[in-house]
C-alpha cells in the first residue's frame, strides 16, 4: 500500500504491517525494505521486543515456549509473519489490524497500527487490546536509517543496560553514546535524534522509553523506540501488564530534515 502527502510517501505491506520504505522529497529515509523483516524497513515488535532468553518463559505459573534462532533465544515479537487486514486507506494513511492468538502467549489480542505522513514526518500509532486475561506486554518497531559519514545521537548521556550474551543482567550504567558498533538498550526517554551528513531524524516517542541501538547493517543504523527492555517477561524492565480488555497505545513521530 502506497500513501503519499506532498512530498513524503510511504511503502507498507499487509504482511507484518511492514514499513516497507518511508521517502521525504524522494529520498530514501530507511535501508531498502527486505523479505527479512528485520534487516531493512521497519518491522513491528509484539507482544515482546528483542529477545526472551531461552524462548521460553513463565507467566501466572504456566510455561510458555516461543519460536527460537540461531542463539537459541526468541527473537522480535510475533507479528511479523503475519497478515494484517487493511481496516481504512486514505491518501496521507492507513490504519491495518491483526487478531493475535499464539500458542507461545497467554491471551489473544487485538493490534491496530495506524501510519499517517505529514511534511516531512511519519507518525505510527500502535494500540493493542487484550481479549483475555492478564498478559505481559512489551511493543518495538526496529526502523533502519540511512545514514553517511560520522553519525552522533542526541542526547548523548543515557543508562545502557548490561549485558551478558545480548541478554540484560538487569543493571544499568551511565553511557555516553558516540559513533561505534552496538546492539545495545538504552534508557533514553524522551526524544532522540540521529545526525549524520544524510539527515537529521528526530524521533518523538510516547510510552516508549527505551531504545535500541543497531548498526548490524552497512549505512545505516537501527534506532528502535520500545516499551520495555530485551527480555522484559523475564527481568522486568519496562514490562507491562495488560489487564483483561485494557487497551495499551504507544505512539513515535519520525520527523526528518535533509
Amino acid at each position: 500500500m502506497h500513501i503519499q502527502k506532498g512530498d513524503t510517501e510511504a511503502e507498507i505491506l499487509d504482511k507484518g504491517a511492514y514499513l516497507y520504505s518511508f521517502k521525504v522529497k524522494s529520498k530514501d529515509i530507511l535501508l531498502e525494505g527486505r523479505e527479512r523483516q528485520t534487516r531493512g524497513g521497519m518491522a513491528l515488535l509484539i507482544p515482546f521486543a528483542n529477545r526472551i532468553k531461552g524462548g521460553e518463559y513463565y507467566w501466572r505459573g504456566k510455561k510458555y515456549e516461543l519460536p527460537k534462532n540461531s542463539e537459541g533465544n526468541a527473537i522480535h515479537g510475533l507479528v511479523r509473519d503475519k497478515m494484517w487486514d487493511v481496516e481504512s486507506l486514505k491518501s496521507g494513511e492507513v490504519t491495518l489490524s491483526l487478531y493475535l492468538k499464539d500458542p507461545g502467549y497467554p491471551s489473544p489480542l487485538f493490534i491496530k497500527v495506524k501510519y499517517s505522513l505529514d511534511s516531512s514526518s511519519l507518525t505510527t500509532a500502535i494500540s493493542v487490546k487484550n481479549e483475555g486475561e492478564e498478559a505481559p506486554l512489551v511493543v518495538g518497531a526496529h526502523p533502519y536509517f540511512i545514514v553517511k559519514g560520522n553519525w552522533r545521537i542526541f542526547p548523548e548521556k543515557a543508562k545502557r543496560l548490561i549485558m551478558k550474551d545480548k541478554i540484560p543482567t538487569g543493571e544499568m550504567e551511565d553511557f555516553t553514546i558516540t559513533q561505534g558498533e552496538y546492539d545495545d538498550c538504552f534508557l533514553l526517554k524522551g526524544n532522540v535524534t540521529l545526525i549524520s551528513d544524510y539527515s537529521k531524524v528526530t524521533i518523538e516517542k510516547e510510552n516508549m522509553d527505551f531504545i535500541q541501538i543497531y548498526t548490524g547493517q552497512p549505512s545505516a543504523v537501527a534506532v528502535e523506540p520500545m516499551s520495555g527492555a530485551p527480555d522484559a517477561f523475564h527481568n522486568g524492565i519496562g514490562l507491562i501488564t495488560l489487564k483483561e480488555g485494557e487497551t495499551a497505545t504507544f505512539t513515535f513521530k519520525i520527523s526528518v530534515r535533509l
